[in-house]
């Protein structure tokens, strides 16, 4: 297969996340495009800033319609937990209904350090989990004692209260003393 190049490669990238319901990799995308790894990573960065609602997820790049970006509510929430228990707590939170969008730390150095992660399914969290084992990488909760925040979305104010009430039981919500 012939080499996209630059504003060409970056309309067929787009066409491929528009027409996906699913994250697409950066490593299935620079083969369709023929191109490395690093080319995805600069062609996303430029796309992103001429305002294409594209997001890097754990699962890989997934374009946001202005309508998935409406149907839901969103709420910061507070967690504490172990590293072991992140895929319960993960799971949790998608058998409730939620989609758990990032998760944030509050670094003493660094400040806010947020990263994505997009699982709404368990087949989803199961997938993040893999990738964490196989690449042996930490969770950002671990740089804060288990301390984090969680952007959920949720189609309803009700299930994410329904999230925060699962999660409270669970003792992984961190509530005011």
């Amino acid at each position: 297969m012939k080499k996209m190049l630059g504003e060409e490669r970056r309309l067929q990238l787009l066409a491929q996340l528009k027409k996906s319901t699913a994250p697409i990799t950066g490593t299935d995308l620079a083969k369709f495009a023929n191109v490395s790894r690093q080319v995805i990573v600069n062609d996303m960065t430029l796309l992103k800033a001429r305002n294409e609602p594209i997001i890097a997820t754990s699962q890989g790049y997934l374009y946001m319609y202005q309508e998935q970006l409406h149907q839901t509510v969103e709420r910061a929430i507070p967690c504490f937990h172990t590293a072991e228990d992140a895929e319960d707590e993960l799971i949790t939170i998608v058998d409730c209904g939620g989609t758990v969008k990032n998760v944030i730390v509050e670094h003493q150095i660094y400040g806010e350090i947020t990263a994505s992660i997009m699982v709404s399914n368990r087949h989803e969290v199961k997938r993040f989990i893999q990738r964490v084992n196989e690449t042996q990488a930490s969770y950002l909760s671990e740089l804060t004692g288990g301390t984090h925040l969680h952007v959920i979305s949720a189609p309803s104010v009700e299930i994410l209260d329904l999230i925060e009430l699962t999660l409270q039981k669970k003792g992984y919500l961190v509530v005011d003393q």
